[in-house]
C-alpha cells in the first residue's frame, strides 16, 4: 500500500549547473490545504518571484510556468515554457531558458 506524502516531506533533491533544488510536497493554492480530498504535490521553485541563474546567466525555469514575451513557437492561452523553442529540459520539470534576451549579464 502506498503512503500519502505529507506536506513538507522531501520529494527529491535536484542538482543542476552548480545549484541545488529541494523539491518538497505541499500545496500551490491555500484552499487546497484545507480541502480534505486534496493531497500534497511536488512543489517546484517559483522562478518568476525568485529568479535564479546558471553561472553563465541562463535563467532557470519550470515546464509549467507561463511563457515570457520572447516565447518562440505556436502560442495560445494555455501555452507554457515547455512548449517554447528556448526551453532546454534538465530534470523533472526543471529547465533553463536559452533565450539570449532573458540571459542575465
Amino acid at each position: 500500500m502506498l503512503t500519502k506524502p505529507k506536506e513538507g516531506e522531501l520529494y527529491k533533491i535536484i542538482e543542476l549547473y552548480g545549484k541545488t533544488f529541494e523539491i518538497r510536497y505541499g500545496f500551490y493554492e491555500e484552499c487546497d490545504r484545507h480541502n480534505r480530498y486534496a493531497e500534497p504535490v511536488e512543489i517546484y521553485p517559483d522562478f518568476i518571484k525568485k529568479p535564479q541563474y546558471t553561472k553563465e546567466g541562463a535563467p532557470f525555469i519550470t515546464a509549467i510556468q507561463s511563457p515570457c514575451k520572447y516565447f518562440k513557437g505556436k502560442k495560445d492561452e494555455n501555452s507554457t515554457c515547455e512548449e517554447c523553442a528556448h526551453y532546454q529540459h534538465c530534470e523533472e520539470l526543471l529547465a533553463i531558458c536559452t533565450c539570449p534576451e532573458n540571459k542575465k549579464l
